[in-house]
């Protein structure tokens, strides 16, 4: 336990709540992780075993528990078809009663769609990233920037986490394009045929062409659960900045599948040399980008110059990346003139 009171980290868990609404929840130490799970133990059958446990309370007092551990709570991946806040509710009130330390945006989402809803516009943002691949360019695909007086223990940490939250002192949050996240537009879960949602609507959300579920996307929630239709950021919300992970710029640049070794092997040669991703897209010199791969470095400085385009993701396919604008494959409503020109 002394090597991890020593480290830099955060302890952090999901929980899935009798709603199916998922909550990231923050822990200030190892002692208050272990509190939490033995009063959690009573509503829940898979805690033992499961990284991402389920409990028979609802959000509201699934928060009255992590807050009297000392712990911090949010909706996880907020706006997400599956197991998320605004797929089982239309407000973080009917959820929690009350306001939650923060709300977690997701791959699909940005704080300009955060802050089209307006009972979000005075909560925190965070864009996270959880890990669920073994493959380590998932890892960090997003994170916070916090202003902090130092690092320490865990505790030490953690009160600095949670004051920057509390204080409102995040000072950027990093994030994909939200166009790249897999739930971005409404699209079916089968075929990934994309969806207007006037259309989606009008077939009961089942897929025309393969039957499939269509899901709602991120971008079509947000525009339902906003009343003025506008991006209104506070004065505390700091700049999102929306990047494109590394392995995708490089799948792009030498025409080969993103989860290849040729892929993986060059993505760690740039995070050797020039230390972490954030280094490599945004402020090292294109010409030392270059040295390692020519192909590379030019896609970065596409990336820079914003001329780089995106195919947006739906139904449950990631979006990608593009260097010419994108034909989205839509579906087309057959009309009764089609019919009859058949």
């Amino acid at each position: 336990i002394q090597e991890y009171r020593d480290s830099n980290l955060i302890l952090t868990v999901e929980i899935e709540d009798r709603n199916r609404v998922h909550h990231l929840v923050l822990l200030p130490s190892i002692s208050k992780a272990y509190e939490l799970r033995e009063r959690l133990k009573r509503y829940s059958n898979n805690i033992e075993v499961e990284g991402r446990p389920k409990v028979t309370l609802g959000g509201g007092e699934l928060m009255e528990i992590v807050r009297e551990a000392g712990g911090l709570i949010g909706p996880a991946h907020a706006f997400t078809p599956y197991t998320s806040l605004y797929k089982s509710f239309d407000s973080i009130y009917q959820c929690y009663g009350r306001k939650p330390d923060f709300v977690e945006l997701g791959l699909s989402a940005d704080s300009d769609m955060g802050d089209m809803v307006e009972e979000l516009r005075d909560i925190p943002f965070l864009s996270n990233s959880d890990a669920h691949s073994y493959h380590p360019y998932r890892l960090g695909r997003e994170f916070n920037q916090f202003e902090v007086r130092g690092i320490g223990g865990l505790e030490e940490n953690f009160e600095e986490i949670r004051r920057a939250i509390k204080h409102k002192k995040i000072l950027a949050n990093y994030g994909l394009a939200p166009a790249l996240g897999k739930y971005h537009l409404t699209a079916c879960s089968k075929c990934y045929l994309r969806y207007r949602i006037e259309d989606a609507i009008k077939l009961n959300f089942r897929c025309a062409r393969c039957g499939g579920v269509i899901k709602k996307g991120v971008y079509d929630r947000t525009l339902e659960l906003s009343r003025d239709k506008k991006v209104i950021h506070p004065e505390f919300r700091p700049p999102y900045y929306r990047i494109v992970p590394l392995s995708q710029i490089i799948s792009l640049s030498i025409g080969r599948g993103i989860d290849t070794k040729v892929v993986e092997n060059l993505w760690r040669k740039y995070i050797e040399h020039f230390g972490n991703e954030i280094e490599v897209l945004i402020k090292e010199d294109i010409s030392n980008l270059m040295k390692i791969n020519e192909k590379v470095g030019r896609t970065i400085e596409m990336f820079r110059k914003n001329r780089i385009y995106y195919y947006p993701g739906g139904g449950g396919e990631y979006g990608r990346i593009l260097k010419t604008p994108p034909k989205i494959r839509w579906y087309k409503p057959v009309t009764t003139l089609d019919n009859w020109l058949k």
